[in-house]
């Protein structure tokens, strides 16, 4: 079994990474993000505030979390609904590092994550995927970038979906982001002590690729 954890802040690269390492190694890709950004906005679409613990921790208990591949991309349920289409809205970043706070909410995604990795050859991206989640994987990363270029990547991204965003506010957001995840009193964001550590500023997503399979090849 094959399982390889990329770590890292948000904007850094992780999934456009990840995805690229799985597709060339020919396993599956898992989207650990998506879980909390789902979770996020199921939250949000049912009155819950994404910072109040006890009302979170309840609708988890009655939540129905799913990931089915559909056409070869991963699809994200809440309680029967695809929330897929709707999670990389630009409020659902900040919601989503908030409700990632709560001890229930990790251990519960986490849970579906090890489910998923211990039945198949797995490439995981998140902030604490090498720690927590799979702390004998067979292969750790931590991928970062400093945060101007981060939040460059994600204003860029953004922007091509037709959002309408500053660049200041996502600088903003990116720090405040940084804060909040590395803060956490549960599963902090940090670099695994045998993960590689990877700065990306200066380097392409391809680039970041061939460097985690050249290890992962040998």
């Amino acid at each position: 079994m094959i399982n390889i954890t990329i770590d890292g802040p948000s904007g850094a690269g992780k999934s456009t990474v990840a995805k690229s390492v799985a597709k060339r190694i020919g396993i599956m890709y898992l989207d650990t993000g998506a879980l909390y950004r789902a979770f996020a906005y199921f939250s949000i679409k049912n009155g819950v505030d994404v910072n109040d613990e006890n009302a979170v921790e309840m609708l988890l208990g009655a939540a129905r979390i799913d990931v089915k591949h559909i056409g070869g991309e991963q699809r994200v349920f809440c309680d029967g609904l695809d929330v897929t289409p709707y999670i990389r809205e630009h409020n659902i970043s900040k919601a989503a590092s908030d409700i990632s706070k709560h001890q229930s909410v990790r251990v519960r995604l986490s849970e579906i994550q090890r489910k998923i990795a211990g039945e198949r050859d797995v490439v995981l991206d998140g902030r604490d995927a090498g720690t927590f989640v799979l702390p004998n994987a067979n292969y750790k990363f931590y991928l970062t970038a400093n945060p101007e270029v981060r939040a460059r990547r994600r204003y860029s991204e953004l922007k091509e979906k037709g959002a309408d965003v500053e660049y200041a506010k996502v600088l903003e957001d990116i720090k405040l982001r940084d804060y909040n995840d590395s803060n956490r009193a549960f599963a902090p964001l940090k670099q695994a002590p045998d993960a590689r550590l990877i700065d990306s500023t200066d380097m392409s997503a391809q680039e970041v690729a061939d460097i985690i399979l050249q290890y992962v090849n040998g």
